[in-house]
C-alpha cells in the first residue's frame, strides 16, 4: 500500500468551509438572539402584568382615600382641601412615574448577551 501525500484543500474547499463556518455562526447568534428575546418577553409581559394590577389597586384604594380624606377635612377645611389633595395625588404620579423609568433603565428589557457577542463577532472581522 502506497501512501499518497495529502494536499491542502483548494481554493473552492476552503471557500465552502468559510461559508459554512459563516453559517454556523450566524445560526448561533439567531438561536441566542431567540433566547434572549423571550426573556424579555418573559420581562415585560411580567411587568405590564404588574403595572396594569397596580393601577386598579391604586384607583380603587385612592377613590376611597380620597372620600375619606375629604369628608374628614371639610368641617375643619372646607374647599382647601380639595387642593390639597390634587398636589398629593400629582407627588405621588411623578413618583410612580420615576419608579418605572427606573425599572425599564435597570436592564432588563436589553440582551447584553446578544450585543456582546455581535460585539466581538464584529471585532473579530475587523
Amino acid at each position: 500500500m502506497t501512501e499518497t501525500p495529502q494536499r491542502p484543500p483548494g481554493l473552492i474547499a476552503s471557500l465552502g468551509n468559510i461559508a459554512r463556518n459563516s453559517i454556523g455562526l450566524i445560526l448561533t447568534r439567531l438561536e441566542l438572539a431567540a433566547l434572549e428575546l423571550s426573556e424579555v418577553r418573559n420581562h415585560l409581559l411580567q411587568l405590564v402584568l404588574v403595572f396594569a394590577l397596580a393601577v386598579v389597586a391604586g384607583c380603587f384604594a385612592l377613590a376611597y382615600a380620597t372620600v375619606t380624606i375629604v369628608y374628614l377635612a371639610w368641617n375643619a377645611m372646607g374647599w382647601l382641601i380639595l387642593p390639597l389633595m390634587t398636589a398629593v395625588f400629582v407627588a405621588l404620579a411623578l413618583g410612580l412615574i420615576v419608579y418605572a423609568r427606573r425599572l425599564i433603565r435597570s436592564g432588563k428589557l436589553s440582551m447584553p448577551a446578544t450585543m456582546a457577542e455581535l460585539k466581538a463577532d464584529r471585532d473579530m472581522l475587523l
